[in-house]
């Protein structure tokens, strides 16, 4: 019997001045929490409830916030996001899990089925961000789970090189090259290409 699939939805409850700092340093809090608000919600409807995957909601703060019920919640633990991303993916029952945040515009079920298809015959898949980053990792976790994610320049344009040079030796895949939007230029960049054919 084939190992249940895992999706986890990296996500912070949407507070006024708690998340999103570099995106409301450039467009403004209330402008950057009305996108948070508008990409969780638009994340969680399009990818929570399909059969393909479990979905998994990794949260912080670890309590309270209107979640919906029918997705499990973990608390993110301590720690940088490389420290939070390796023990929520050790957590997780086994299977290959993906992870995301829930700051990608872009998204569709489509890129998170490519994901698993991928990791059918690669120890890991990537889908690179515009600025360096990544907007989706994944891990086969067999025969054991290696942790790519340790000494990793987060929030600059080394964190996809840096991840993919703690897997020397193991199969990675690309998927497409979308954005996160962490700041006012991502989201500039998203709604020029949203709007054209």
């Amino acid at each position: 019997m084939p190992l249940s699939r895992h999706l986890v939805i990296f996500a912070r409850l949407p507070r006024l001045g708690t998340g999103k700092r570099r995106l409301a340093a450039d467009i403004g809090p209330v402008a950057a929490l009305a996108f948070q608000r508008s990409a969780l919600a638009t994340t969680i409807r399009m990818l929570g409830t399909d059969r393909r995957w479990r979905t998994w909601l990794a949260v912080t703060p670890g309590r309270g916030g209107p979640w919906p019920c029918h997705i499990p919640r973990i608390a993110q633990p301590p720690g940088d996001l490389g420290r939070r991303m390796a023990l929520v993916a050790k957590r997780i029952p086994p299977g290959p899990v993906i992870i995301i945040g829930s700051d990608i515009p872009g998204i569709r079920p489509s890129h998170i089925a490519a994901g698993f298809r991928a990791l059918g015959d690669h120890d890991a898949v990537f889908g690179p961000a515009e600025d360096g980053g990544y907007w989706l990792v994944g891990l086969k976790r067999r025969p054991r789970f290696i942790d790519p994610f340790g000494g990793v320049r987060w929030s600059t344009s080394n964190a996809l090189a840096d991840t993919t040079a703690n897997l020397a030796g193991q199969r990675i895949a690309l998927l497409e090259t979308l954005d996160d939007i962490d700041n006012g230029a991502a989201l500039r960049r998203y709604r020029q290409r949203s709007r054209c054919p």
